[in-house]
């Protein structure tokens, strides 16, 4: 293992406006990572709420520790962290958001990384952290499997997908060199611009599969953070405004194969994602955010569609494209699910063309035929059923214009995974029993009083007798009469209360709550919600 480099070579900069609570901690993760930190440049963005103040009273005992506070608040992120690059004194340069970490060792992962390859730019995995439940995803984490050195970005267009800029280092003198900077003043999704230059120009870069950043995702807030506010359409309006920009430093740059990755994540991230949830916005909404998005699909040429015709999001693309209006939102949220869900009916042309609909035969679906069977958008509904021991899994897949038949589905293998903890309860596999109208069924007991409480996701995983398999979720049959709460005496608990329900992305999910107390919480929990509505 190659020592880190004994003289401090890193400046980690801490931007911040408003964020009293956390900007303590962000900036003392940063000094916690050790000697090779030699500076941490704190730049407060004309706080009100005393994040200033705290900051220098912390400083006033760190000599490492410089506070830089801007007059006039910036409005976003990009200058701010602007300032600490034109501040920053070292080698190396990294950054740090008011209300994350840097977890023990990042640093120094980082920077082993780029002292041995002699990279410009070093990255390692993020995690996303949702509070206050503590849930943990790994941002991106296929990129960073192993240690490796990527000698150009276009050896790995898959770069484009990760668009943080704070899970990395760079080296100052790269940055200052090419000019590279964020957007000014008020520019959501500033990272997406950031890192496209980054990429632009040509960097060595080294990966490495330590975790070197903690993201936290306050989705509670009072104020939610510039990116997770999507109530307006006016945030769509800024994602496709960095996206386009992103794309066209790529395309001017002559990386024509990172420019049509970025069009490609476009559709299989941003798209999918504002899809999901399109149908809980209202009608104004919905037709705003559909033209706004013909129109930066218009942009979109052959080249681009042609690239991975059978995957979720092109199909979502060319559909908008195609439709004038918003229109069949229940098909297309599953369709943006994770993983991907095609409900039928599953639409032929009289010459046989497999389509979306009659409605839209113009969305040709023919790329399914092509896709390998772990990759198909395979739909399965799933309901409860009230059973002696609580619940009974009810589950029907369904044909994909002749897929499934002649992959043979065989056994499907249902899991009940914890939301909080993502700890999978006991799993059970169930043969898949071919019926007359076209579906495969299965069906399963459900012990609720052995789950016992929390919210529970039903994960599946479909066995075919070519010896692949397709990971899904279940479709949550919102006709069903029996997608409602129930009540089970408990011998243990005196009584258990049981929630099947559809999520956003309309996969089937439970909620259980147990004993008295449990039943006391959902009831507060459903007048809260009735005073409030």
């Amino acid at each position: 293992m190659n020592p880190v480099p004994e003289a401090p070579q890193v400046a980690v900069v801490v931007i911040g406006y408003d964020d009293a609570a956390h900007v303590t901690d962000a900036v003392r993760s940063a000094l916690d990572q050790g000697p090779a930190v030699g500076e941490v440049i704190a730049v407060d963005d004309r706080s009100t709420d005393g994040s200033a103040e705290l900051l220098d009273r912390l400083a006033a005992g760190e000599p490492r520790l410089r506070v830089i506070r801007h007059a006039v608040n910036s409005g976003g992120c990009g200058t701010p962290r602007n300032t600490g690059i034109d501040a920053a004194t070292l080698p190396y340069v990294m950054f740090l958001d008011s209300d994350d970490l840097l977890p023990p060792g990042a640093v120094d992962a980082l920077l082993r990384a780029a002292a041995k390859t002699g990279a410009e730019v070093s990255a390692g995995l993020c995690v996303r952290r949702e509070l206050p439940s503590g849930r943990e995803h790994l941002w991106q984490a296929g990129l960073f499997a192993e240690t490796s050195l990527i000698g150009h970005p276009s050896e790995r267009p898959h770069l484009v997908h990760d668009t943080l800029c704070v899970n990395k280092l760079y080296r100052t003198d790269f940055l200052r060199v090419n000019g590279i900077r964020f957007p000014e003043g008020r520019y959501l999704y500033e990272d997406f611009v950031f890192t496209a230059r980054v990429l632009a120009a040509a960097p060595r870069l080294a990966l490495v599969p330590d975790l070197v950043y903690v993201w936290h995702v306050r989705r509670a807030a009072e104020q939610l953070s510039l990116s997770l506010d999507r109530e307006h359409v006016g945030n769509w309006h800024a994602r496709t405004r960095a996206c386009a920009e992103a794309y066209e430093i790529l395309r001017a740059a002559g990386e024509t194969e990172l420019a049509r990755a970025a069009r490609t994540k476009f559709l299989d991230h941003e798209l999918r994602m504002y899809l999901r949830e399109l149908a809980l916005r209202d009608p104004e909404y919905r037709r705003a955010w559909w033209a706004h998005t013909r129109e930066y699909l218009a942009g979109y040429d052959d080249g681009d569609w042609a690239r991975d015709p059978a995957a979720p999001g092109t199909l979502l693309g060319r559909f908008v494209r195609e439709s004038p209006e918003p229109r069949d939102l229940p098909r297309l949220r599953e369709l943006a699910a994770r993983p991907a869900r095609l409900l039928p009916p599953y639409t032929r042309t009289p010459e046989g063309t497999p389509v979306w609909s009659e409605e839209h035969p113009g969305v040709d679906l023919t790329p399914l035929l092509a896709c390998p069977t772990e990759a198909l958008p395979c739909a399965m509904d799933a309901e409860l059923l009230p059973h002696a021991r609580g619940a009974r899994l009810r589950l029907r897949l369904h044909e994909l214009y002749g897929r499934l038949a002649g992959a043979g589905p065989l056994a499907v293998t249902a899991r009940w995974h914890d939301r909080v903890t993502g700890r999978p309860a006991r799993h059970i596999t169930l043969p898949l029993v071919p019926a007359p109208d076209g579906v495969w069924t299965a069906e399963a007991a459900v012990d609720l009083h052995a789950l016992g409480a929390g919210v529970w996701d039903l994960c599946l995983t479909v066995h075919f007798k070519d010896g692949a398999h397709r990971d899904i979720t279940a479709h949550a049959r919102t006709d069903s009469p029996h997608l409602r709460r129930r009540a089970l005496p408990s011998a243990r608990r005196l009584v258990l209360l049981a929630h099947p329900y559809a999520t956003h992305s309309g996969a089937l999910s439970l909620r259980v709550a147990t004993g008295p107390a449990g039943a006391a919480r959902v009831a507060r929990g459903r007048l809260r919600r009735l005073i409030g509505g």
